[in-house]
């Protein structure tokens, strides 16, 4: 099949040969991975999610392929109808539309009436693709026209993060800068902009500094004053952070001062790190995991967000040596597709993809063992999830047809 694209031909057919075995043999094993700690951290309360799991990865197994068999110039062609129907997603999980749905504090879901399915994975992928297919399009060496495509740039990134920031969600908020960056810098923007880049983001971090401190000093006159004070005073600020997300912060950086006994915000970072430190060389061996097992690795999350730390106490230094391996090598090897990319555009898309796979490990693996906050920020392949585990599968399907068509200049 062929088709026309901007005056030219796009060439469908490829041999099944050009495919790269890399990532898909990783991924396969992460996925594996993925199901059987699933099942081995809810098996003391009989839980069933490894069972739908297979089935999520069974869906991106064949939504991989179904991507990677397709031209990514297409996704080049309808960038602008793939970033509309994500933004609309984000749109409809909002408290205005009828269709969403609110779980535990936040609204983030949209019920489809068969299932709920999470529409800020999709707009991931949506504005990550849009952002791509304009640096892709546009001349970078005239400054003023480098002006106007920082400002489209810009905008095409604002309005997915603060949607997912409103739900709450600021774990996936903090996903976009580092692909904003990642892809404006390999579009060779002068380094004037990312000195002051830098200066804005000092200027950010010293503001949330403030804020944070100024929080520490509230939460010690609460702990501090008569019970019926604590009751009616409120922490009032000029930044837009819910007082739990501003919990999960000090946890990380000051626990006693939040949680003095640890038995409260600090829980889950505290039983994270005790889970993982325990396994050892070669771990207390599958199913025999305590933190999990016995619940003081909450079941709300072991599944998911802290998965991690349940493989790394069964499989121990060895297990977690292999899975942040695997990890690393998807990473690599996206960026390695994408210095053979054919064009800007593939190469602008793996390097985003690449990027947003390395934060996503960095935090997920980080929190569990201390080194970042927790944040919420799931593990591709291995943690539970529907919506986020067929957007890994389709934003690796994409990296594949970038390697895939690498040499068609047709």
């Amino acid at each position: 099949m062929k088709v026309s694209f901007h005056g030219s031909t796009l060439n469908d057919s490829k041999p099944m040969s050009s495919f790269d075995l890399i990532n898909p043999i990783a991924i396969l094993i992460l996925s594996i991975a993925g199901i059987i700690f699933i099942y081995s951290a809810q098996i003391s309360i009989d839980g069933n999610d490894w069972k739908k799991q297979i089935l999520w990865v069974a869906m991106g197994i064949f939504a991989y392929f179904a991507v990677s068999l397709m031209n990514y110039k297409y996704v080049l062609k309808y960038a602008h109808f793939i970033y509309f129907f994500g933004i609309l997603g984000l749109l409809l999980a909002t408290p205005l539309s009828p269709v969403s749905v609110e779980m535990m504090g936040a609204r983030r879901w949209i019920d489809l009436g068969f299932t709920t399915v999470q529409p800020t994975e999709a707009a991931k992928i949506a504005t990550l693709i849009m952002a791509a297919s304009l640096l892709a399009r546009s001349n970078l060496e005239n400054f003023k026209e480098s002006l106007v495509v920082l400002l489209k740039v810009s905008l095409i990134f604002t309005v997915p993060m603060l949607l997912i920031f409103m739900q709450p969600d600021l774990g996936s908020t903090l996903v976009f800068p580092p692909m904003i960056f990642s892809l404006l810098y390999i579009s060779n923007l002068s380094k004037k902009f990312f000195i002051s880049a830098f200066i804005l983001f000092a200027v950010l971090l010293s503001a949330l500094s403030i804020d944070i401190y100024q929080y520490s000093r509230y939460l010690d006159a609460q702990n501090n004053a008569d019970q019926a004070i604590a009751e009616t005073s409120t922490f009032n600020s000029i930044l837009p952070l819910h007082n739990y997300q501003r919990n999960r912060i000090l946890t990380f950086i000051a626990p006693k001062v939040v949680d003095p006994s640890g038995t409260g915000a600090s829980w889950n970072a505290n039983q994270a790190k005790i889970s993982t430190a325990t396994g050892g060389f070669s771990g207390k061996g599958f199913l025999n995991g305590t933190q999990a097992q016995l619940g003081y690795l909450p079941k709300a999350v072991a599944h998911n967000d802290f998965i991690f730390s349940v493989l790394a106490e069964e499989t121990g230094f060895l297990g977690s040596t292999l899975i942040i391996g695997l990890f690393s090598l998807i990473v690599a090897n996206g960026i390695r597709i994408a210095g053979i990319a054919r064009d800007s555009f593939g190469t602008q898309l793996a390097i985003g993809i690449s990027i947003l796979f390395l934060v996503h490990f960095f935090i997920n693996i980080g929190m569990t063992i201390g080194i970042t906050p927790i944040t919420g920020l799931p593990l591709p392949f291995l943690s539970y999830g529907g919506s986020f585990v067929l957007s890994c599968f389709i934003l690796q399907g994409l990296v594949q047809s970038i390697y895939r068509y690498r040499k068609d200049f047709s």
